[in-house]
């Protein structure tokens, strides 16, 4: 029966696919597999690829002169945030400029709870990307026992099983946890390996902010290859670094992890952005049991002297693991108390304060943030060497770890605006630490794959047309910590299901984007 329907779209094609919507002439194509890339041409039609190849009879209402251009399929950012920006820019430029067609969300143990209301609003806003989503631990969490520090009742775990179960049938990839925020961190293995598992019921699999990616990474990494094996499920790790000074070199240990888990069977991959420095809440510098129910617990706890004594005190220590004197390694990204903060180090905060050039006063500053409400921070803290490490590793993909950027708002991370860019400037071309197939094949194939996204990834017949054309001499991200609101550059072309998006190399309005459910 494939064969006689396949014979038969090949007689359909030959009569009536001479017309195109979109045709793409003499690219250099990398259609997403890591083989090397050929000259060709791409015929789209009603959204989908219809035809790949040397396509010479082939006409089309519009034609895209590829010489000189490498086309790739979409680029698909497995690691988002973009939950709260959708209506404030659903053009979603930043991602769009940087080849991305299609977002995972949801991750980090965030996520809106209610997945299916969550993706009938994107359906109805319609965004220029394709949206994925997982269900947060931590959300979840919260809707079933709030904040505490506690374990579950029986009652509240079935709960949470419940809108998982009930997630992963409106279509969620799978489960994610964030085990290093409030309130992911005071729940114990057996409560994520419960919740774990009834994703898997719907083959889902499980995606974890560890426990640790510092001091005791290699403790977090066995929980969540624990966590899989237990569930029957694959297992992705976000975000895979080293952070603090005195991990530097340690990649030497975890990488290895990976691999021992993956020849004695577990699915297990891992996802990188290309940066030396992350970013997270302030609230990370502070120790978990302060937390806990809510910021009115939080000042009430900070409001006492013996407690205020004790957060400080356990800054410190961590400050003097780092082998640093002052807290010059958190920058602020955005503080609603105060923009004027936004781009400082907690170090140049606190001399803008008033106060001595001292560490145990910079603590005293966190503190003061934290009771004004927290703020969003970059940490500049890993090395050079690890981040180059991991990007070697074949079965780690780039993510951006990043939300949906309003244009001059803040000071955040520049992975939001450059991740794919500045892999293929910086690290394909210029540092040449992997090879363009393998960059793209990273970007694509294998994150439509690990997220089971359907009919994406490569340049196939039949495929959604979601492609990219880009100089692959002049890609670059320009985005950076300091001025970090600026597209990515290079970028020629971008379709998302077929529609023209990018144009020229300008965004012209275009929201063809649609939800990524899984199948069950």
């Amino acid at each position: 029966m494939r064969i006689l329907f396949l014979f038969g779209l090949f007689l359909a094609t030959q009569s009536f696919g001479q017309q195109a919507d979109i045709l793409i002439r003499n690219g250099k194509i990398l259609d997403g597999t890591g083989n090397s890339w050929f000259y060709g041409d791409i015929a789209v039609q009603k959204g989908k690829i219809v035809a790949v190849g040397k396509l010479g009879k082939w006409t089309a209402t519009k034609t895209i002169d590829a010489a000189g251009l490498i086309v790739a399929p979409g680029f698909i950012d497995v690691h988002t945030h973009i939950e709260g920006e959708e209506k404030r820019q659903p053009t979603t430029d930043n991602f769009i400029y940087d080849g991305v067609t299609t977002v995972v969300t949801g991750n980090c143990g965030g996520s809106n709870v209610n997945i299916g209301r969550y993706f009938s609003m994107l359906d109805s806003l319609k965004l220029s990307i394709n949206v994925a989503s997982l269900i947060g631990h931590n959300d979840v969490r919260k809707a079933a026992m709030g904040s505490a520090n506690r374990d579950p009742s029986e009652a509240e775990m079935q709960r949470m099983e419940a809108i998982v179960e009930q997630a992963m049938k409106d279509g969620a990839v799978g489960l994610s946890t964030g085990l290093i925020y409030i309130p992911g961190t005071y729940s114990k293995t057996a409560e994520v390996v419960r919740l774990a598992k009834a994703a898997s019921k719907y083959n889902g699999i499980y995606a974890s902010h560890m426990r640790d990616e510092g001091d005791s990474v290699t403790q977090a990494i066995e929980e969540a290859i624990h966590i899989g094996r237990e569930a029957k499920m694959p297992v992705e790790i976000s975000h895979f670094k080293l952070s603090g000074q005195q991990n530097w070199g340690r990649s030497k240990e975890t990488i290895p992890m990976i691999i021992k888990a993956r020849e004695e069977g577990l699915d297990v991959t891992i996802d990188q952005y290309p940066y030396t420095a992350s970013s997270t809440s302030l609230s990370t510098l502070l120790p978990d049991w302060v937390l806990s129910d809510g910021q009115d617990s939080i000042k009430a706890r900070l409001a006492r002297p013996e407690v205020r004594k004790k957060v400080a005190e356990h800054m410190l220590r961590k400050l003097k693991k780092r082998k640093l004197k002052h807290f010059s390694y958190p920058v602020v990204a955005s503080f609603r108390a105060d923009s004027s903060y936004n781009g400082k180090s907690i170090e140049e905060v606190n001399l803008l304060r008033g106060r001595k050039h001292k560490a145990k006063e910079e603590a005293e500053t966190i503190i003061e943030m934290m009771e004004l409400g927290g703020a969003g921070m970059v940490f500049h803290g890993m090395g050079d060497k690890d981040v180059k490490a991991i990007m070697q590793y074949p079965f780690n993909m780039f993510a951006s770890d990043a939300s949906i950027r309003v244009f001059a708002a803040g000071n955040p991370h520049p992975r939001g605006y450059g991740t794919n860019a500045r892999v293929l400037g910086k690290y394909v071309r210029e540092e040449k630490v992997i090879s363009l197939e393998e960059a793209v094949r990273r970007m694509t194939s294998l994150p439509a794959q690990k997220f089971q996204l359907p009919n994406r990834g490569l340049l196939r017949e039949g495929f959604a047309a979601d492609i990219v054309l880009f100089d692959e001499q002049k890609v670059q991200d320009l985005s950076t910590y300091d001025k970090p609101h600026q597209y990515s550059t290079g970028f020629q072309y971008v379709l998302v299901n077929g529609e023209l998006t990018i144009d020229a190399g300008k965004h012209n309005g275009t929201r063809a984007g649609t939800t990524l459910r899984l199948k069950n």
